[in-house]
């Protein structure tokens, strides 16, 4: 009795791993979960006598394998481009991702400011993060808007826009970028940016190197 409850255990495990792996947005997460309850269901298979069970899971695994392994060597190709406040296609992104960004986004502006920084950030040519930002001072850009798509929440586009191309920042002559958090995940995020606390409450500074 006690072994065949540890069984149906670890079936209903990996039950709840696939189906909470089909709720996941990023593809790179979605699979590896899956995986983990693709193999648990193989052993559950394998428990219970089961060959038809556990060989289609075992093969749902290498499946997924390779798909993570593709994705592993695959080069990721980010660009920036900068866009006018009035873009139409700025204005498409913004309309579409509204409600999203207004739950992740303190700063949110529908319309931009008109002198605001607006910067896409490509991956392969395909526009995965935006900036939105304003200039509140001499050499300071205060971020209305820094906002990744669902399947980008990796950090990597956030590394490649405040580490890997500060000196886009520089060149135009900021050197300091602010931002304003006010939930632990933001603030969490800013941090890996390399940003620090500010003396005002919720508030984060990167300075630029020079």
């Amino acid at each position: 009795m006690e072994t065949n409850f540890f069984y149906e255990i670890i079936g209903y495990t990996a039950s709840v791993l696939v189906a909470v792996s089909l709720m996941m947005s990023k593809v790179l997460t979605l699979r590896l979960v899956n995986m983990i309850g693709a193999a648990t269901f193989s052993l559950y298979g394998y428990l219970i006598g089961s060959i038809p069970v556990a060989g289609m899971n075992g093969f749902i695994v290498l499946i997924n394998l390779y798909y993570l392994v593709q994705m592993y060597r695959s080069k990721t190709f980010f660009s920036l481009l900068e866009v006018a406040v009035d873009d139409k296609y700025l204005q498409h992104f913004l309309a579409f991702y509204e409600k999203d960004m207004r739950k992740t986004q303190s700063g949110f502006k529908k319309t931009p400011e008109a002198d605001s920084i607006t910067l896409f950030v490509l991956s392969n040519m395909v526009p995965a993060g935006l900036l939105v930002g304003h200039r509140s001072g001499e050499g300071v850009l205060t971020v209305d808007i820094d906002y990744a798509i669902p399947q980008y929440r990796d950090f990597k586009i956030g590394r490649f826009l405040f580490m890997k191309k500060a000196s886009w920042f520089t060149d135009k002559g900021i050197q300091e970028i602010r931002a304003y958090a006010d939930r632990s995940e933001h603030r969490q995020y800013l941090s890996e940016m390399g940003f620090e606390a500010d003396h005002r409450e919720n508030w984060f500074v990167k300075k630029l190197p020079g």
